[in-house]
């Protein structure tokens, strides 16, 4: 195995134990509602404060890994993030909590952008597209960490013990990969806080991944009520549409990067948001369990590439650093995945559930539109770099 097969492998261990961390966390909040006797809108509001954090955290992330480099930043990160989670399980009170979750939510974002910095340095070196395999190892990291909060839960561990655990497993994923993590070309024009208006090339991307991270959030927070109010399927498969949904759309980042070096970037782009348009559509038009099943899994499919194909794409910007782009792109396109559910909520409210995720339909067709224009600008080849590493 050559050094930059090694580096990738390395850097895919940073991205899988992100990934489990935040899984880790995530399949405990029941846990953690109990704990503090927390009503669902309480609960709601609590879960805002990790958004909050990770919104804050974008602009530092931008500016601290073009000031000191991704290597030092993922490093310092990397450590914060993993011996921050257990905090939130000896968190003794709400109000101790907020100010944890808020560094945690801030953490995540330095380590997503500061890791998605290294891997397009890396990706640049290896002259081919890899974005995309290491956010699919992010999410299988989700399932792991479900898979292991359930095993947590079976045995009655605390979310404090069961936190504890993943903190340790972190240690050891840091601790053995860290000496293949390296420090990228340094970068001198194009950095500081993220402050900036995005130029026309960047803004096109950041609404891309906006309604990309809009209808990944609408799958997220409602596949299991839409399975439950709209399908009325049997109580044992509510969850079947979220599985579907989340099995596609790890399996689709596998591939992406092989598809998208066979037909570039932008038609890949064109095709996922008319895979999402067709799945919702699907699923509002005939809404039984198979069908939906099925729909649900084209949009996980078309959700897959979004994310990544948009960080490869920002990170070649010529106008900002690679970490100052993602901050950018970030930024905007989280407000979908924050803003997107509640907006379901909202709309289903005044009219229905269907009719929500027909308008989340409509945000495929925004995708493939966006991409469409002019898309020439979005066929920036990745050059191959001198290889640094013999």
């Amino acid at each position: 195995m050559n050094i930059l097969s090694k580096r990738r492998f390395a850097l895919g261990a940073f991205f899988f134990f992100v990934g489990l961390c935040f899984a880790s966390w995530a399949a405990r909040i029941p846990d953690i509602q109990a704990k503090f006797d927390l009503s669902e809108g309480q609960l709601g509001t609590l879960l805002l404060f990790l958004p909050m954090g990770s919104v804050i955290g974008l602009p530092i992330a931008g500016w601290a890994v073009h000031q000191y480099g991704s290597r030092k930043v993922i490093m310092l990160g990397s450590f914060a993030y993993a011996t921050t989670l257990p905090l939130i399980g000896l968190a003794p009170t709400t109000w101790l909590l907020i100010p944890v979750l808020i560094l945690y939510g801030m953490l995540g974002n330095v380590m997503n952008i500061s890791l998605n910095t290294q891997a397009l340095d890396l990706e640049d070196q290896m002259g081919k597209s890899i974005l995309a395999s290491f956010h699919g190892l992010w999410s299988l990291a989700g399932f792991s960490g479900a898979g292991l909060g359930a095993l947590m839960i079976f045995l009655g561990a605390s979310p404090a013990l069961h936190y504890a655990v993943v903190m340790l497993v972190s240690i050891i994923i840091i601790l053995s990969a860290q000496k293949y993590i390296f420090k990228e070309k340094v970068l001198t024009e194009g950095g500081g806080l993220v402050m900036k208006k995005p130029d026309a090339l960047l803004l096109r991307i950041s609404l891309i991944a906006f309604l990309g991270m809009m209808a990944e959030g609408c799958m997220f927070d409602w596949s299991g009520v839409y399975f439950k109010k709209v399908v009325q399927s049997d109580p044992s498969l509510i969850a079947l549409g979220y599985v579907a949904f989340m099995g596609a759309m790890a399996s689709g980042r596998f591939i992406t990067d092989k598809i998208a070096a066979r037909f570039t970037k932008v038609a890949v782009i064109q095709v996922s948001g008319v895979l999402i348009f067709s799945g919702l559509s699907l699923a509002v038009l005939f809404p039984t369990v198979a069908v939906s099943t099925a729909g649900f899994l084209l949009v996980g499919l078309g959700v897959a590439s979004i994310i990544p194909l948009s960080y490869s794409i920002a990170g070649r910007s010529k106008l900002y650093t690679p970490s100052v782009a993602l901050a950018l792109v970030s930024t905007i396109s989280f407000f979908g995945f924050l803003l997107g559910p509640p907006l379901i909520g909202f709309i289903a409210e005044l009219f229905n559930l269907k009719f929500s995720f027909a308008l989340i339909a409509i945000a495929g067709l925004g995708i493939t539109l966006l991409s469409s224009v002019r898309k020439a600008v979005f066929l920036i080849p990745i050059k191959q770099s001198p290889n640094r590493a013999k």
